[in-house]
């Protein structure tokens, strides 16, 4: 995606607000993004949109899914110096609880980074960072510099 390489340029590689707007899904849902020191934290903000099941009504496990894997990504460019959004190799989600119809927080972790490959963990939460309501751990393929 060369228009990572073109807000680097502009200086604004480190803004990650810029970033989600650079990626067409994440702008899509509303993703907004909080820097918390070396950490950065997003936010789904809730629209009916995002409802998979109407009756309880519960956030779309896809939008769950592709949340973390935003989250994971985001915190990759944050910390690396890639040139492009890394691509997903593989990733694992496991889902914890129903999302409810409110705001849905995430952060994640790079457990290993290597030249090619970075290992991440996601987790995303509602009112309580102490109770996630799902997890990823994935691979992802970087494109440095």
């Amino acid at each position: 995606m060369k228009i990572l390489s073109e807000l680097r340029q502009q200086g604004k590689g480190q803004d990650m607000a810029a970033v989600v707007a650079a990626i067409p899904y994440a702008a899509f849902l509303g993703v907004e993004v909080q820097q918390q020191g070396n950490e950065v934290i997003t936010v789904l903000p809730f629209k009916d949109e995002l409802v998979g099941n109407p009756i309880l009504p519960a956030i779309h496990g896809g939008v769950i899914g592709a949340f973390l894997e935003i989250t994971a990504v985001l915190q990759l460019l944050y910390e690396t110096a890639c040139e492009r959004i890394p691509k997903t190799v593989d990733v694992n989600f496991d889902y914890l609880r129903s999302g409810r119809g409110v705001t849905t927080y995430g952060r994640a972790i790079v457990n290993r980074q290597g030249r090619r490959v970075a290992n991440v963990r996601s987790e995303i939460w509602q009112e309580s960072r102490d109770r996630p309501i799902a997890l990823s751990q994935g691979h992802y393929l970087l494109a440095p510099l």
